[in-house]
Parts: structure tokens; C-alpha cells; sequence
């Protein structure tokens, strides 16, 4: 890995430090404008990466799911910045059941180019830089992800899907698999575990058939496609890209 890979994950291990302070107590839950939920969490782990961010990279711009209101006019120009989700499965956080994370993406020309998604309740990590490859670090070991075939081609077939956001066109998805024949094993994961699972291996398919914003998915699409993964738009085919004017991400498939 490669020095700016390194302060990544020293800075979304700060951030999880953060997050597990919180975790340890009791968790109060506010609701935003969207209704989604915010906790103190989300917050105290925000202010760590920014402000690591900007000590590092004074000169790159910041767009963090808490702090947002950056208006499409002025980040239209970006030609590079930083994609920030603090704490991705706020929900999982609430439920206590681990699956949350840290998720820090560099996006150059609407493109992840570099990215960290860490796990604070496990202190697994995945990095991943264009030209550098994708990792996972996990008790002290660093793998290096590399694909291993096309879900189509397999005859049993591990589908992952949201644990909070199940939809019946995932559903579909997956009885369209049967009803080629094959087998299927449904996984279900949290936050941006999902595309990690298919970087490394452990699922083969992730169908997201349902809304999801661009700091949900940048960190994960690098690790993903750096893997040999690809990550694309469920209608046209091609790869989802970053900085729209709506932050929205289209429905995707990881493959």
C-alpha cells in the first residue's frame, strides 16, 4: 500500500475509535430532514475526518454525508475531492449489531480513484488505489483481492442483499437465478459490506434495487473494482459515476 492509503486508514481508524466510544453507551437518535437517522456517532466521527483531511490534503475539497449542503454550482468543478460517509448502516449502529462503517473515498472526474471502508467493531479494513490494487487487512494479515469468475457462469450463486432494505425486485432478481437452474445462497450484510463481500470473494452478486447515495457506495466501488469487480448501472450498463448534480445513485448490480 501506498503512503496515502496508509493515512486513510489511520484516519478512518480514528473515526471508528469515535464511532465505538458512542457504541459503548447509550445511543440517542435524532432524525434529519430526510428522516434518516443521526446519532452523536455520526457526528464526533465527521469531525475526525474532516479535519484530518484537510490537515493532509489542505487543497482537496470535502463532500461528507453530514455536511453536505455543498450546492451543485460549486462543486461542479471538482475535478477531485473527498466522498465522506462517517458512518454507513446508522441503522446497524442502532441495532448494535456491528455491521457499520467508516467509508473515505477519493473521487477524481466522477471517478473513486482511491478509498477505505473500515469496520470499527472488527477493525477489518479494505483499501484500494487505481494502479495500486485492493486489500483486505484482518488481524494483522493483509490479503490482496482479486476476483475469480462471473456469477453467470456459476451454477450456485451467492446473492448479498441489504439487511435493512430488502426489495421485492432483488427478490426477483434472485428467483430469475432459480429459474435458470441454479442454486442460490442469499446473504444478507449491512452498509458497504455488501460490495466488499463480492471484492474478496465471499458473495458473487450484489443486486442493489433500491436508492442508495453516492457516500454509501464511493469508498466500496473502488475497493470492488480494484478487485477485478465491476460496479454498474443496473439500467445502461456502465459504471456508476460520482459528483452528479443529484447525489442519488441510480439502481446498481455488483458483479
Amino acid at each position: 500500500m501506498n503512503a496515502d492509503l496508509e493515512q486513510l486508514l489511520r484516519i478512518a481508524r480514528l473515526a471508528g475509535d469515535e464511532i465505538l466510544d458512542v457504541y459503548s453507551g447509550e445511543i440517542a437518535v435524532e432524525q434529519k430532514d430526510d428522516k434518516s437517522p443521526l446519532t452523536e456517532a455520526d457526528r464526533r466521527a465527521n469531525a475526525v475526518i474532516v479535519r484530518e483531511l484537510q490537515a493532509q490534503w489542505p487543497d482537496i475539497p470535502i463532500l461528507s454525508e453530514e455536511s453536505k449542503s455543498v450546492a451543485y454550482e460549486d462543486r461542479r468543478g471538482w475535478s477531485e475531492f473527498w466522498l465522506v460517509d462517517p458512518l454507513d448502516g446508522t441503522k446497524e449502529f442502532i441495532k448494535r449489531n456491528g455491521e457499520f462503517t467508516v467509508n473515505i473515498a477519493r473521487v477524481r472526474d466522477g471517478k473513486p480513484v482511491a478509498g477505505v471502508v473500515f469496520q470499527p467493531t472488527t477493525g477489518v479494513a479494505y483499501l484500494a488505489a487505481e494502479g495500486q490494487g485492493a486489500f483486505k487487512i484482518a488481524d494483522g494479515e493483509t490479503i490482496t483481492l482479486k476476483a475469480d469468475g462471473h456469477y453467470s457462469d456459476k451454477g450456485s450463486v451467492r446473492v448479498v442483499a441489504s439487511r435493512s432494505h430488502m426489495s421485492p425486485e432483488v427478490t426477483e432478481f434472485v428467483d430469475g437465478l432459480k429459474g435458470e437452474g441454479k442454486t442460490v445462497d442469499l446473504k444478507s450484510a449491512g452498509s458497504s459490506l455488501k460490495l466488499c463481500l463480492v471484492a474478496e470473494g465471499a458473495a458473487d452478486v450484489y443486486p442493489r434495487l433500491g436508492p442508495t447515495m453516492e457516500w454509501d457506495t464511493g469508498a466500496a466501488h473502488c475497493v470492488a473494482e480494484q478487485a477485478g469487480r465491476k460496479v454498474l448501472n443496473w439500467k445502461t450498463r456502465e459504471p456508476l459515476n460520482y459528483n452528479k448534480q443529484d447525489l442519488l445513485n441510480p439502481w446498481f448490480i455488483v458483479e
